[in-house]
Order: structure tokens, then sequence, then C-alpha cells
């Protein structure tokens, strides 16, 4: 991997970060407060889950051993007044906003007809009705900054019917996309991405909803999606909004074209395609 993402721009900036006690959350907030950016973290996980590794506070704690500065809110994404609080808490605590990270998402695939009511409402609870929150609490302080991000992991929309198989999900990951959009359009001072990698990433999701440790050994690390995001993260606003994007594509922009470190297996190349990519 050639170290050529320059992170200037955000050093000195405040973000918040949903999802952001393990996987791609805590790697996007680790990144971030390596490069400077101070950074608070929201999610529900402020103790040691059974089977799932990573804590906010152990996220918390990487940042400030690269030099950064965390706060760690426990919270839940459902909760539309507890988001708006972690929100303020962080631009209080902070002295304003710069950069929105939407990366918290349950997933399920099973089809309409199989899924439950109560888990087709916990993942548009989380998906779709709380990156509908966080957006609402973070633009009042996003529209003072001058570098004002707001970033989604989320997936292009790709018109297959094939992924329409899965359709609730599919719906609420879509609805994010669309969202994100329609900020870019309606929000002249803030820029509005998503990010999606091309392959599986090694997270808990991939592990325990998909394909388990075999689908892991084909996945690449959290770490790639982080290092697109710093890169999309840097940019000037004004040059760079409305755009759904794929990793692996935001990285060869910036010259990074070995991808062989991201590789949870060393020297494996026969990757996962993620869901959403042709």
């Amino acid at each position: 991997m050639e170290p050529a993402i320059n992170t200037q721009a955000l050093n000195g900036r405040a973000a918040f970060v949903t999802g952001a006690s393990r996987g791609i959350g805590a790697a996007i907030a680790v990144a971030l407060g390596a490069a400077g950016v101070k950074v608070a973290l929201f999610a529900k996980t402020g103790e040691p889950h059974p089977k799932l590794p990573g804590t906010l506070y152990d996220t918390a704690k990487l940042i400030e051993d690269a030099g950064g500065q965390a706060l760690p809110i426990v919270g839940d994404l459902r909760d539309a007044e507890a988001v708006g609080e972690a929100v303020d808490t962080a631009a209080a605590a902070f002295g304003g906003l710069d950069i929105c990270v939407n990366n918290a998402s349950a997933l399920d695939l099973t089809g309409i007809g199989e899924l439950s009511l109560k888990k087709f409402d916990l993942i548009a609870g989380v998906n779709l009705r709380g990156t509908f929150a966080t957006v609402s609490a973070a633009l009042p302080y996003l529209r003072g900054s001058d570098h004002a991000h707001l970033l989604t992991v989320s997936p292009p929309l790709n018109t297959d019917p094939k992924w329409f198989a899965g359709g609730p999900y599919t719906a609420t990951k879509y609805g994010m996309t669309i969202m994100t959009l329609g900020a870019a359009e309606t929000e002249p001072g803030v820029a509005a991405n998503c990010l999606w990698p091309k392959t599986t990433i090694a997270t808990a999701a991939v592990a325990f909803a998909l394909g388990g440790q075999p689908m892991i050994d084909r996945s690449r690390k959290p770490e790639i999606v982080a290092d697109a995001a710093l890169a999309i993260l840097a940019k000037d606003p004004k040059d760079y909004t409305g755009n759904a994007v794929m990793v692996e594509d935001v990285l060869a922009a910036e010259g990074v074209t070995d991808l062989s470190g991201y590789a949870v297996v060393p020297g494996q190349e026969d990757f996962q395609p993620d869901i959403y990519v042709d």
C-alpha cells in the first residue's frame, strides 16, 4: 500500500461517527483520530458483548493511542432524542462539528414475506431512521463549518433486480444513499457523499450474518474503507459532493493501487464481491 493520502485538511477538525464500536466505524474513527480529528463515537456497545469484539471505549483508547482525542457516547441510534443529545454533546465539547459519518447499520437479507415485522423495524430503525436522525441533528452544526462533510457507508443505486431479493434491507440501504445524495442537492455548503467497498469487509456482519470464516478469509480489512473515507473527507467540500463511489476507485484516484496489505489472508487474490456490486 502506497501512503499517498494527504490528510492535512483534517487536522483540528471535529467528527461524529456512528457505529464506532467495531468494524468499519471503528476503523474510520481511529483513522480520523490519527489524522488529528477530534472524534465523537456513538454506538450501543459500552460493555463487552458476549459474541462480538470491541466497545466504544476500546475504539476511544485506540484513537488516544494514535495521538487523537475521543469522546465515546453510548446510545441507541433508534432513539432520536439520544442521537440529538449526543450530537449536541459532541458539538459543545469540540466547539462545533465538521464531519458526520453515518456508518451504523443492521443487516438482514431475508426477503419480504419471510422477514418479521420486528426485524424490519430493527433494520429500518437503524439504517433509515437512524441515518435521518443523525443527519438532521448534525446539519445545523455542519452548516457552520468551512469544511463540512457528510459521509454515509451505503451503496450506489444498482437497479439489477437480483439485488431486490433482500428487498427490505435493500430499501433501507438505498434509502441511506438517497437521503445523502439528496442532502448534496439541498445543502450547498455541505459535501454529501456515499462510500461502498467492491469486496466484503472483515466485520461481525460478514462473520455472523453472511458467510462466516470462509468469507472473512476472502475479505479485506476495514482499514481499506477508512483510508478511502479519509481521502474523501480531506477534499474541499465545494469540489466533491453528490457522489456514491467505490472504495477501490477512490484509492486508485489517490494513487493507491497496491491493495495487497488490506487482505485478511496475506496473498489472497480471490475476494468475495460485496452485495450490490456487479
